[in-house]
């Protein structure tokens, strides 16, 4: 019996996220525990429970008859990502919530479509890649695989939720580079990324951006006209940043703005980031202890349980909080890519890189975030947000991990 759960039982995938979820319910406890959100605390320890169920279903799931259904549950998935447009409830400026009772808040019940898509299309992608008759040096096969990315996140982009959007953007990179896509193909996904990047900062940084998107795409190049047509892929990509940006609505505009100039708005756009940083760098060494963060209980962070929550152990328990939660994910972040390298079939490995991937692009992006280093987006922290959609598809995905950890030797 031990043997057989030292061999196939991922125990380290299981125990971090564990681990992670069980200081999520304490921050979520910590943070709605003075300020009239008891609902929240409450409901988050319901689809933990749920969360949990979902875990062993995936990990215990026939591997094969997993990789068979991969694109059904994609189809379904983007019929929901339709359905929210047109009967979905807005929440936050975002037309993507199934709801009961209080548009999202606290004392309702449903779910956002958006979070299982990435589960689904993660699953997609890697069936589509396992298959022995594609490679990605073709061009057709090629863009069919990102087409099948783009699709569930342009319906997103439509409700608009840019955050959950732009990982699915994320999600894209390390399988397409772990199912063996050329270094020009990688570069001519990321030199658009760099030149709109650098366009939000203004002309000269712009120029700077195109000058190191052109070098990148001309070092990995396959051939002069496959260089043009990315590079000038990238300049209209760059140039359009401004036609975007106007239509955007205006909190996110209000969001970019602060990221470009985080001392304009301590009162507006950037109060949440502003007050982020100070419950983080007022947390110190080891913490001001478990329910007296002043920035948590006084309610400085508005809404702190949903993607603030990195400030509650950052305040609570310091420095040695903070690392604790990001030794958690790195742990799971290396774990994820070892079972990609160990799994034998093509469809677990590839998946294994996506969900990684997944988790890697929240950490980055929601600590970032509260620390003031990248643009507040509504990308929520893995298990530690509130939020029973993420934290169901969050342990889901652990599960997957687990179910290829058991079979890495299958093909």
């Amino acid at each position: 019996m031990f043997d057989y759960l030292r061999e196939y039982f991922d125990t380290k995938a299981l125990l971090i996220s564990l681990g992670l979820v069980i200081l999520g319910l304490f921050s979520v406890y910590s943070a709605t525990f003075d300020v009239g959100a008891a609902a929240a605390f409450k409901k988050q320890v319901v689809w933990a429970a749920i969360g949990l169920v979902a875990l062993f279903i995936m990990a215990f799931f026939p591997l094969k008859t997993l990789q068979r259904i991969s694109f059904p549950l994609y189809i379904l998935n983007l019929g929901l990502l339709l359905v929210v447009l047109v009967v979905g409830e807005r929440v936050s400026g975002s037309k993507s919530w199934f709801g009961l009772g209080g548009s999202g808040g606290p004392a309702s019940f449903g779910g956002q479509p958006s979070e299982f898509a990435k589960v689904a299309t993660v699953l997609a992608l890697s069936s589509f890649l396992a298959r022995t008759s594609i490679t990605l040096s073709n061009a057709k096969h090629l863009m069919l695989a990102i087409g099948i990315v783009i699709v569930p996140m342009v319906l997103i982009l439509a409700q608009p939720d840019m955050g959950t959007a732009v990982v699915f953007f994320a999600m894209v990179l390390p399988v397409l580079y772990w199912a063996g896509a050329s270094n020009f193909v990688l570069a001519a996904i990321v030199a658009p990324i760099v030149a709109a990047a650098g366009a939000l900062f203004g002309t000269l940084v712009f120029l700077v951006s195109l000058l190191v998107s052109g070098t990148l795409l001309y070092l990995t190049r396959q051939n002069r006209f496959a260089v043009a047509v990315a590079f000038g892929l990238t300049l209209a990509v760059g140039l359009s940043v401004q036609a975007v940006y106007e239509r955007m609505p205006a909190y996110q505009q209000k969001r970019i703005s602060t990221f470009i100039n985080p001392g304009s708005e301590q009162k507006g756009a950037g109060y949440n980031v502003y007050q982020s940083k100070v419950a983080i760098g007022s947390g110190g060494f080891f913490g001001k202890g478990y329910l007296q963060g002043t920035q948590t209980q006084l309610n400085f962070i508005p809404e702190q349980w949903t993607d603030f929550i990195f400030c509650v152990p950052g305040e609570e328990f310091g420095f040695v909080g903070a690392s604790l939660v990001i030794g958690l994910f790195t742990g799971l972040l290396l774990h994820g890519v070892n079972v990609a390298g160990l799994s034998k079939n093509k469809f677990a490995s590839a998946a294994s890189i996506g969900i990684t991937g997944i988790f890697g692009f929240h950490v980055l992006v929601n600590i970032g975030m509260s620390m003031g280093l990248i643009p507040v987006i509504g990308i929520p922290l893995p298990f530690l947000s509130y939020g029973g959609s993420a934290l169901v598809a969050n342990m889901s995905m652990v599960g997957l991990l687990m179910n290829f950890y058991a079979n890495r030797k299958e093909r």
